[in-house]
């Protein structure tokens, strides 16, 4: 008897926005300690919560603001894409201090941020000197963190699913399932969720009903997992506030047109057809068939 041998999926999932409601974060924390937390660095209780998080036994991440590209207040402490170098890392260095136990770190919001290679090149030299690693959130298709990332000592993993787009529980379980049939199709698979309270009775639900076939894990287990970059280069250097953008440079600019030394005088069509007749009638192929032609009259004319 032959038995198809199961191959189990990994599941991780991660809570963000930890660090503004400890009672609803507290719930999260009551979870299985394979749950992931995520924690803005500069919410009233950032480091109490990813310090309870970290002694219950969770992994914690940095979850970290970044520029949007739609048009809205920034937090504190926002990475933009023109920020220089020094900036990023004063940035992060303050997060990494704020955000005790931290592994890793993922982007709030951030699809201006992440879209930018530049930007995420900056990111990725600051965050080697931390051994941290990056998931990008995937707020935009088109993310160039992997890119960013090569070369550097950063590991980065993306994520799935979101569970919470919307707070109805119908629409965040159809989201829990489908994290699991991605899992169990690819491998494994990461969904993110935020400390909604519907979120949190989903979870407390499913969590401890996973198929037998998934297994809910830490991020930081799937580094080594397979990763796809569909991500297309985007080498636009980003626009400084103040600072004119530089135009593409224009080849002939300097360089003087050519002038005829001469007015143009018109061609009439009597002229036109003039010189086509005389260049037709000296042709070497017409002299030849007009010489054969004449040689076939006399071969075929009468004998007197």
């Amino acid at each position: 008897m032959l038995i198809t041998p199961v191959y189990a999926g990994k599941l991780a999932i991660v809570i963000d926005d930890f660090g503004y409601r400890p009672s609803q974060e507290n719930q999260v924390i009551a979870l299985p300690s394979n749950i992931s937390v995520a924690v803005l660095p500069n919410a009233p209780h950032a480091r109490e919560m990813a310090t309870k998080a970290h002694n219950a036994g969770h992994e914690v991440l940095i979850h970290l603001p970044m520029a949007p590209l739609s048009k809205q207040p920034l937090e504190k402490d926002t990475l933009r894409p023109e920020m220089s170098s020094g900036e990023i890392e004063r940035i992060i260095r303050d997060a990494v201090n704020k955000v005790p136990y931290a592994v890793g770190l993922n982007n709030h919001m951030g699809s201006a941020m992440t879209s930018s290679l530049f930007g995420m090149q900056k990111v990725m030299q600051s965050l080697g000197q931390y051994n941290l690693y990056f998931l990008d959130s995937m707020t935009i298709g088109n993310s160039q963190s992997m890119r960013a990332a090569a070369g550097t000592n950063v590991k980065v993993i993306k994520r799935k699913v979101f569970l919470d787009d919307t707070q109805n529980e119908a629409d965040i379980r159809f989201q829990f399932n489908r994290a699991v049939e991605l899992a169990r199709r690819n491998g494994s698979a990461i969904a993110i969720g935020h400390p909604h309270p519907t979120t949190v009775r989903v979870l407390q639900q499913m969590v401890y009903n996973l198929p037998s076939d998934i297994t809910l894990v830490r991020p930081s287990s799937l580094l080594n997992e397979p990763q796809v970059d569909t991500s297309r280069p985007n080498n636009t250097r980003p626009v400084v506030p103040g600072k004119p953008v530089e135009q593409p440079r224009n080849p002939f600019k300097g360089v003087s047109l050519c002038k005829p030394k001469q007015p143009l005088q018109p061609v009439y069509a009597t002229a036109f057809f003039t010189v086509l007749s005389e260049s037709i009638s000296q042709s070497q192929l017409l002299q030849y068939m007009q010489h054969q032609w004449q040689g076939w009259k006399n071969t075929a004319a009468p004998q007197s």
